[in-house]
């Protein structure tokens, strides 16, 4: 499959007979696009994912659209794989230009955000995750303050569709099915369209780098666990080209499933030797663990990300009896007699 080579952003193509790819911009440092992938029916025309709520994507949807001959007001259905912000933002904003559905499965329309956040009550949350976490009070600022917003964030609009896990989608001459995969969020969806043995993967597997898997909160009891068997669950349909929502299409499906699979037990690894030496707080077994750039480097957002992957780690090896928590404020985790510890 082809990987771009020296731009930054691809162009529209046609993937298939009846199948677009759209890169929408992002308004975010890091990844620049997010895919939308447009079906072609008799009916108009249906999309995965939307993109992140800003002008600049509205546009990039519009001349996406036009270029496989289309225009918003043709759309009839809008699904994304998941409720953050870049693949769900402007789905509002679509349907109302359109009066397209939208979809999403309904463990994120159960937490998804409706109401404007306002920054103080955002800034309030991260305190309470990273003070659980263990965060020694002289961090907190840097690690809650940087990068929020100074207006109101504003909600998401409602699903008018609930798309549960091996649902066949409402495409007209399309055979398109759900495909439940958690992890990345309580209500990740990939799509599985057998016809061409392709896998719209969203962000559950990308071809490069491996998703934020969050902890606490909305994410759920054991965010990692359920992405792990998720892996599973994508790798049996030996798909043979996956087009993931970041980043570029790629086939090997099940080695890249290998790969990501022998990243988290590096992790792991990572957590087990943290606490070698005795019980740890979430914090500090982040601290101890490599990251993309040494702990002492990285800041901001890059941090909390961190400690949230390591908590989510932390306990998944729980429900594997290698590690337990003890009550406390904050909480310390340690390693099980039977893990040797």
């Amino acid at each position: 499959m082809p990987r771009p080579a020296g731009s930054l952003r691809p162009e529209v193509e046609r993937l298939r007979p009846g199948l677009w790819s759209i890169p929408v911009p992002l308004p975010t440092a890091g990844l620049t696009h997010v895919f939308m992938y447009l079906f072609e029916t008799d009916h108009g025309a249906y999309v995965i994912d939307s993109g992140w709520d800003t002008d600049e994507a509205f546009a990039a949807v519009e001349r996406g659209l036009a270029a496989a001959g289309y225009a918003v007001t043709d759309l009839r259905g809008i699904i994304p794989t998941h409720m953050h912000p870049d693949h769900y933002g402007l789905a509002g904003r679509l349907r109302e230009a359109s009066g397209a559905w939208i979809g999403l499965h309904p463990a994120d329309a159960a937490v998804l955000r409706v109401e404007p956040l306002h920054p103080a009550d955002l800034l309030r949350t991260l305190n309470e995750a990273m003070l659980r976490a263990g965060a020694p009070p002289e961090a907190m600022r840097e690690v809650t303050a940087q990068h929020l917003p100074r207006d109101p964030l504003p909600g998401f609009a409602r699903p008018d569709i609930l798309i549960e896990d091996g649902d066949r989608l409402d495409i007209p001459g399309w055979d398109l099915r759900a495909v439940w995969t958690p992890g990345h969020s309580p209500g990740h969806l990939c799509f599985w369209e057998p016809v061409n043995r392709l896998l719209l993967s969203g962000d559950h597997v990308l071809p490069r780098i491996t998703p934020n898997i969050p902890f606490g909160g909305e994410a759920g009891d054991d965010p990692l666990g359920d992405y792990l068997r998720s892996l599973d669950k994508v790798d049996a349909l030996s798909a043979t080209a996956t087009l993931p929502a970041h980043e570029y299409r790629f086939d090997g499906l099940s080695e890249r499933v290998e790969q990501l699979r022998r990243h988290h037990e590096q992790r792991f690894a990572e957590v087990r030797a943290a606490l070698a030496g005795g019980p740890a707080t979430g914090w500090e077994v982040a601290s101890q663990m490599r990251w993309s750039r040494p702990w002492d480097e990285i800041e901001g957002f890059v941090r909390r990300s961190a400690v949230s992957e390591a908590l989510a780690h932390l306990r998944a090896l729980e429900r594997r009896g290698v590690v337990h928590e003890r009550p406390g404020e904050p909480p310390t985790w340690w390693l099980t007699a039977s893990a040797g510890g």
